[in-house]
C-alpha cells in the first residue's frame, strides 16, 4: 500500500515554472501510468505557456482563485473547479487572488520535463 502525505514531499520546479510536490508517480510509488501532484502558483505569478505532447492533464483547484487560458479560451477559476487539458493544447495559469493558488494536477502518462514544450519566452 502506498500512502504519501503532502507535508513530507519535497517541492521542485517544473519546466513551466510551477512549484510542485509529486505525491504519486512511478518515481516514488507503485503507480505506473499517471502522476498526481500538488502545484502552487504564488500571488501575482503565473506559469509559462506550454503544452504536453503526450500527457493529458486534470487540474483541480483546491485553494485560491486564478485565470486559465487553454488555446484561445480564457476562464476564471476558483477552489472546487476541475479543468480538463488535452494533449497538445497550449495552456497558462495565473494567480489573480490574494493567496497562493493551489491545485492538484493529474497527468496521464506521468509528468515529464521532456514532455513539456514551452511556447513563450
Amino acid at each position: 500500500m502506498d500512502i504519501r502525505n503532502i507535508a513530507e514531499m519535497q517541492a521542485f520546479k517544473t519546466k513551466d515554472g510551477s512549484e510542485i510536490r509529486e505525491l504519486l508517480a512511478y518515481r516514488n510509488s507503485i503507480i505506473k501510468n499517471q502522476s498526481l501532484a500538488e502545484a502552487r502558483v504564488p500571488v501575482n505569478q503565473s506559469t509559462q505557456e506550454h503544452y504536453h505532447s503526450k500527457a493529458e492533464e486534470i487540474y483541480f483547484i483546491t485553494s485560491g482563485v486564478g485565470r486559465i487560458r487553454i488555446e484561445n479560451e480564457v476562464r476564471d477559476v476558483k477552489a472546487g473547479d476541475a479543468i480538463a487539458i488535452p494533449p497538445g493544447q497550449k495552456h497558462k495559469l495565473w494567480n489573480t487572488g490574494q493567496e497562493t493558488l493551489k491545485l492538484l494536477c493529474c497527468c496521464a502518462p506521468a509528468y515529464e520535463h521532456s514532455d513539456t514544450i514551452i511556447t513563450e519566452p
